[in-house]
């Protein structure tokens, strides 16, 4: 066979191959892929020592890399030799800060390795249902009261983030799980970053919809009102049963109707002014990190009163004037 033959042969290999199931990694045996992102596929597995199910998160960047054997991690091209390197690090650097946090909704880092020229974070498995899912398969409408029951807790995880300077960047349904009695659990943090460190052009990941306008430009800056408007999309979503369009679009001049007007006859005032702040194109008129967005919520999510007297109650939100949208 020429050399040819074999490069082409090689290249022809998907990049993204996700280890087969019975594929052993430390002392974890994976079960099936359940998930790809930007930055790397996410596993199903065993500990084969105490017998509990747990994800495994490869890092594994979807344009930069390649499986050269059964196992091991290669750039597609050697001009990203030193991206992946960087990247890996990084992923390492700060799946070590999540770890370090320790909150019930946020998923649970129990380990972190090095192999195959790549590295694992190994997380705890809880069973549910994903919340993309739920909100495509019931097209929108969730109620009120469940929205709070997932967002309120969501928003809090982001609080204690955002308090140790870590931003997550890829907040979205699909990265939502809900536990029994929809107990959500915040996932895939792959795209997570520490403020004050900067990654390179091409590193942030983007989610259509969910990722403000900031987070497209090497010159935006990023900051835990970037979360927030992804809290806010996602709100949007679990009410209009879709995703809204992409922040370069409303940039562009697409009109997005706030929600304020467009679902007053099905939901309160209060959550709908919320979703609007929270999607503000200028990331000076959103809640500047998730805490203000948290504490404007939670004043209605005591009791809510019926569904009349919700509409009439309003969020005394205060907005910057004069601001042009970048």
């Amino acid at each position: 066979m020429t050399t040819e033959i074999q490069g082409a042969i090689r290249n022809m290999v998907p990049a993204r191959d996700s280890l087969p199931p019975g594929a052993v990694l430390d002392n974890y045996r994976i079960s099936s892929t359940i998930g790809k992102g930007g930055f790397g596929l996410i596993y199903r597995a065993v500990d084969e020592e105490s017998g509990d199910e747990v994800l495994i998160k490869e890092y594994m960047p979807k344009k930069l890399t390649r499986r050269i054997s059964a196992f091991r991690l290669a750039p597609v091209d050697e001009k990203y030799a030193e991206r992946v390197i960087r990247g890996r690090k990084l992923f390492f650097q700060e799946a070590g800060a999540l770890a370090s946090l320790h909150h019930p909704n946020i998923v649970k880092v129990l380990g972190l390795f090095l192999a195959n020229d790549t590295a694992y974070m190994v997380m705890q498995y809880e069973p549910g249902k994903n919340l993309g899912h739920y909100v495509h398969e019931r097209k929108g409408g969730l109620s009120t009261r469940f929205i709070l029951q997932v967002f309120l807790p969501i928003l809090d995880a982001l609080s204690l983030m955002h308090s140790r300077s870590i931003l997550h960047l890829d907040v979205k349904p699909g990265n939502i799980h809900l536990r029994h009695g929809n107990n959500p659990l915040l996932l895939d943090f792959g795209a997570v970053q520490l403020l004050g460190r900067e990654r390179k052009p091409g590193a942030h990941v983007i989610t259509a919809g969910y990722s403000p306008v900031e987070q497209y430009h090497r010159s935006g800056r990023i900051g835990p009102w970037t979360d927030v408007y992804a809290v806010g999309a996602s709100l949007r979503a679990c009410i209009e049963g879709k995703t809204p369009p992409s922040a370069v679009e409303r940039h562009k001049g697409e009109i997005l109707e706030p929600a304020k007007q467009r679902f007053r006859d099905r939901y309160p005032l209060f959550l709908l002014e919320a979703v609007d702040w929270a999607m503000e194109m200028h990331p000076k008129r959103r809640p500047q990190h998730a805490a203000e967005l948290l504490h404007a919520l939670e004043q209605f999510a005591g009791e809510l009163p019926g569904s009349r007297d919700l509409e009439s109650q309003s969020l005394e939100i205060s907005r910057a004037d004069g601001l042009q949208d970048p």
